[in-house]
């Protein structure tokens, strides 16, 4: 007999990558549930979405991260916790852990993570600070809870990087002109949502996984932007006109930035400059999402940039 599967708590549901977790963890089979402040939201496009969360058998639990008794309440009735809160509440999710420790249910806890491995990575702007150091805290705080926990290393998502070229002020491939940060050549992990949500929820019932950092690194998906772009004009057989910013005038431009603008352009350095995201081997701690499972057909680079031609 097949063993059940894990009821999931996805805390931050509505939010960007959140959503993308819940239709994941709808598709392979999961009884899902979702945290929010109020079932019917005033935001007619968030009250959509939780309606269709419904329809779909999602479990809508009112509560807070912030209300102790309700936070408790929701995690008493699931295995899993997955947090993809955003920036800002980043230091919340201590409170998470707090709560778990009270029901001593959880059998996996995972934070929100989504992006680069925070702990090996020089921060150059202070502009990072906040977040990648208040990971790296919530880290250490789940590590002494004894709660077993999974770290998702995302890479970039490609709504953000691959979508646009890694350009302002567009919602599609640009066709004349595309500007490169750096000198184009960095390898970056480009990951489409759904599949970075796809891998996340295969994880949570996986002992593979546990305690131990998940990296979701397709070696199609491992290109630098120059690479990006050269596929791009592959496709539409037509070579775009090139701005070339410099790691020195890329600098400049996020010290002269006003903030929140500037945490994009800090993002660009990490990844395009600095390659951050690539400029390190995998350890023992670590496991790599394509290797254990072959099973998922993940979209390259290459296909996804298909759809806007």
């Amino acid at each position: 007999m097949a063993e059940s599967k894990s009821k999931v708590l996805i805390i931050g549901g509505t939010g960007y990558i959140g959503t993308y977790l819940v239709r994941a963890s709808i598709k392979l089979g999961h009884p899902t549930f979702i945290l929010v402040r109020s079932p019917t939201p005033s935001d007619p496009a968030k009250a959509n979405l939780i309606k269709s969360f419904q329809d779909s058998g999602v479990t809508v639990l009112k509560g807070d991260v912030d209300d102790r008794e309700s936070l408790v309440a929701a995690l008493r009735q699931v295995d899993v916790v997955i947090s993809s809160v955003n920036g800002e509440a980043v230091a919340s999710q201590v409170k998470i852990v707090e709560a778990a420790k009270e029901t001593g249910t959880i059998k996996r806890f995972i934070p929100s993570e989504f992006g680069n491995e925070v702990d090996r990575l020089e921060i150059d702007f202070k502009v990072l600070e906040g977040v990648f150091q208040t990971k790296s805290s919530v880290r250490r705080e789940i590590k002494k809870s004894g709660i077993p926990y999974t770290f998702v290393i995302s890479g970039g998502f490609a709504g953000y990087f691959v979508s646009n070229l890694a350009n302002d002020n567009v919602s599609s491939p640009p066709r004349d002109k595309v500007t490169i940060w750096g000198d184009g050549t960095t390898k970056a992990i480009l990951n489409t949502e759904e599949d970075i949500a796809t891998y996340t929820i295969k994880s949570i019932d996986d002992p593979r996984v546990a305690n131990k950092f998940l990296h979701i690194r397709p070696k199609e998906n491992t290109l630098s932007h120059g690479e990006v772009v050269a596929l791009w004009e592959k496709k539409i057989d037509h070579n775009l006109e090139k701005t070339v910013v410099s790691k020195e005038e890329l600098r400049k431009i996020i010290e002269e930035t006003p903030f929140p603008a500037n945490i994009l352009h800090a993002i660009r350095y990490s990844i395009f400059v600095k390659g951050d995201q690539t400029n390190f081997q995998l350890d023992d701690n670590d496991v790599e999402a394509t290797e254990l499972y072959p099973d998922v057909h993940y979209t390259t680079v290459s296909t996804y940039l298909d759809q806007f031609v």
